[in-house]
């Protein structure tokens, strides 16, 4: 199974906007250029709403199905690790191997000795980026590196062994992602994480690092843009060349996490995929989730009244909900609004705080991030919320396709 150079993740915590999601792919595609979709749930997800990686799957087939999409199309098990894949492994063909956990984690000096023994020489000639070739000093950071990533790109190999063992060779994308850890990779440490997936015979499709700057959840890229174009492309570059001189898959790309409303680098990744000629995955998750709330707000009193309720509980559990996501997530006390102002709001100022236009003056990226992890609180309401979403279906799946059609796709691709 071979991925395609062009892959869209497609978040749906409810998963009820599948077909909304996939007429955007299918409208990218009427366009010229062709993105293949990617149903991703992450397990930390079903947990939450009380789904299973089997909902996912059904769902994406029923909407490639009614839709008539002939092109292929993949489930995600994203974010999985050692613990929790194997109910993944039936209905996906994708998986998110995770190992940030394992990184800088000990392991034994022998097993660094001979893997920088095994590739010093190849070190020592690689004459790309900043990676230096000969002094003393870089081969000690070579070996601090080994020492801090060894560990997890042999987890990982462990990971993809057993899906392997199970689904067969051939039969699935293996995703390595290292993003969710204090620092981005430099170069150097790029160079020797790829080593090390090449030495353990993952044939990885696609890569997640970290890059500097925050992805946080639903809103734009925060950091340094020129610095995050510089490690974008030469992440691009260090690919080109560890897939010559490795054997690496030749369609190994970049994948972005957190990729959601991105706005302000989108225009990079497409000018430097361009430029090298690359192929590139993005990791889409909330955005969807919110554009439910969005159109809800937008329908009736009922509606609007769920949302106030959904939002105003999410900001007494605050805390609670930032937890597990305290690392994408950079929310102000002081910013967020007032009980008070959100229970006096009309539906068009509800939707006017929450859609992600900035600028609206209304706009409110501290209670956008508030309510992407609000999903937890929708989900406690079970069929409430579920059913309030089907009774406006239509409207509030013209919002979902438009949002990753004209905000996503069309920026990254077009």
């Amino acid at each position: 199974m071979k991925l395609e150079k062009y892959s869209f993740g497609l978040g749906d915590r409810f998963g009820q906007q599948a077909n909304a999601l996939l007429r955007a792919i299918i409208e990218i595609n009427e366009k010229g250029v062709p993105v293949v979709p990617v149903w991703n749930k992450s397990y930390r997800e079903h947990v939450i709403v009380g789904t299973s990686p089997e909902d996912v799957r059904f769902t994406a087939d029923n909407a490639v199905s009614s839709l008539n999409w002939t092109g292929n199309y993949y489930v995600d098990a994203d974010h999985i690790n050692h613990e929790n894949v194997d109910p993944f492994i039936g209905p996906s063909n994708y998986f998110t191997i995770d190992v940030s956990k394992f990184i800088g984690q000990s392991i034994r000096q022998e097993d660094i000795r001979k893997f920088v023994n095994k590739y010093t020489t190849h070190f020592r000639r690689a004459n790309i980026l900043n990676i230096s070739k000969n002094s003393e000093n870089s081969l000690t950071t070579f070996y601090k590196i080994a020492s801090k990533y060894l560990l997890a790109i042999k987890q990982a190999g462990k990971i993809y062994r057993h899906i392997e063992s199970i689904k067969g060779k051939h039969n699935f994308i293996t995703e390595i992602s290292i993003d969710e850890t204090d620092t981005p990779q430099s170069p150097m440490e790029m160079f020797l994480i790829l080593i090390a997936i090449a030495d353990q015979g993952i044939p990885i499709q696609t890569i997640a690092p970290k890059f500097v700057g925050r992805f946080n959840k639903g809103v734009d890229y925060e950091g340094n843009i020129q610095q995050f174009a510089i490690a974008f492309e030469n992440h691009l570059i260090l690919i080109k060349y560890m897939i010559k001189e490795f054997g690496l898959p030749e369609n190994l790309k970049l994948s972005i996490h957190s990729g959601s409303d991105k706005f302000s680098i989108y225009g990079i990744m497409k000018c430097k995929i361009e430029k090298h000629d690359a192929g590139l995955h993005v990791k889409t998750a909330g955005t969807t989730w919110l554009e439910e709330l969005i159109g809800l707000a937008c329908t009736d009193e009922k509606g609007l009244s769920l949302v106030k309720e959904i939002c105003l509980s999410g900001l007494d559990r605050l805390e609670e909900l930032i937890e597990p996501y305290w690392n994408v997530i950079n929310i102000s006390k002081e910013r967020l609004p007032h009980p008070d102002e959100i229970d006096s709001w009309s539906g068009e100022e509800f939707a006017n705080s929450l859609r992600h236009n900035i600028s609206n003056p209304k706009y409110n990226s501290d209670l956008r991030q508030l309510l992407h992890l609000g999903f937890k609180v929708a989900a406690e309401m079970k069929n409430h919320y579920i059913d309030s979403i089907k009774n406006f279906e239509n409207s509030i799946a013209e919002n979902v396709s438009e949002n990753i059609l004209k905000n996503h796709l069309n920026p990254l691709f077009l």
